[in-house]
């Protein structure tokens, strides 16, 4: 596993664990579980105080569980639906019908790829206009069936080459955002690791936003602000910082809704504890909306959009 910077120390401890896990005996079992204990206290200390721009790192990682790791982990008989019925299929945007604990569901999601081939399937999770036209799509047919919809957010951003610009990109965002609003039925959205600008937001305007611990929203990565404020992507860890990015940030400004605890270490170090987290998370969520009608949900979803924008003004 990739060993972050801040990690060093206990990347040591844990391999001269990995040695002694090798041999045998009481003496041993007992320097085993002494280094487990430090190593976990360890890991506790330095996640407990991670600074906004170690959290970028973190919410990249690799290894955390990626949007098919959920879908895999969480849904049964998941379809996936393939192609926006005008112009191709966006392998970046996942979309499908599945069944989330015995109740039909509409599955959306960013994939970023687990190694260099996947990746590059995937575009790195950042999804051209086809994408979001088949999220529209997959909404639509969720409407229309009346299926909650629930997406994982996942990306640095829309694709921003010259071939999803031509096509519209801006366009293909805005109309996602706007069919999110206008959807009769729940939708419960979670950052599982970097929400990027409108890309994010575009399956994430939701009756409910939950965070992981250790993810990031923004409306530009912290590289990206560096470079317009400061002229170098160096400062990128101050404009971390000044974006408020952070779930807790986040959560104090109320511009999202919870925020998931992960596992000591962080979701890449206990993938499969952080996916049963995220649908025990997921359920609740969904239950605390069971029950309105679709005028209820379209107009308190509405007007919990439309009120980020007045707070602190008066």
């Amino acid at each position: 596993m990739q060993i972050l910077d801040f990690e060093k120390p206990v990347a040591e401890m844990e391999a001269k664990l990995a040695e002694l896990q090798h041999q045998s005996g009481d003496r041993v079992a007992d320097e085993v579980a002494r280094i487990q204990q430090k190593t976990d206290r360890l890991l506790r200390q330095i996640y407990g105080r991670l600074t906004p721009a170690q959290k970028v790192q973190v919410a990249r990682h690799p290894n955390r569980p990626h949007c098919m790791d959920y879908v895999k982990g969480l849904m049964d008989d998941f379809v996936s639906l393939s192609g926006d019925r005008l112009f191709a299929d966006d392998a970046a945007m996942v979309a499908g019908l599945a069944r989330f604990r015995g109740t039909p569901v509409a599955v959306l999601g960013q994939e970023r790829g687990n190694d260099t081939e996947s990746r590059l399937k995937h575009n790195f999770g950042m999804a051209r206009p086809e994408g979001y036209r088949k999220a529209q799509r997959v909404m639509h047919l969720a409407g229309r069936f009346n299926l909650p919809i629930i997406s994982f957010v996942d990306t640095a951003g829309a694709f921003p080459g010259i071939d999803a610009e031509a096509r519209g990109q801006a366009e293909a965002i805005a109309k996602s955002i706007e069919t999110c609003l206008r959807a009769p039925v729940p939708i419960i959205a979670v950052v599982i690791g970097e929400g990027g600008s409108g890309g994010a937001i575009a399956i994430a305007t939701a009756d409910k936003v939950l965070m992981l611990e250790h993810s990031i929203y923004s409306v530009i990565s912290p590289e990206g602000c560096a470079s317009i404020l400061w002229r170098s992507a160096a400062q990128a860890a101050e404009a971390a910082t000044a974006l408020r990015i952070t779930a807790q940030d986040l959560l104090a400004l109320g511009l999202i809704d919870g925020v998931i605890p992960e596992p000591i270490g962080g979701a890449q170090r206990r993938r499969d504890e952080t996916i049963a987290l995220t649908g025990d998370a997921v359920a609740a969520a969904l239950s605390d909306v069971a029950g309105q009608d679709s005028t209820t949900l379209q107009n308190n979803r509405a007007q919990k959009f439309l009120a980020m924008g007045h707070r602190g003004l008066n």
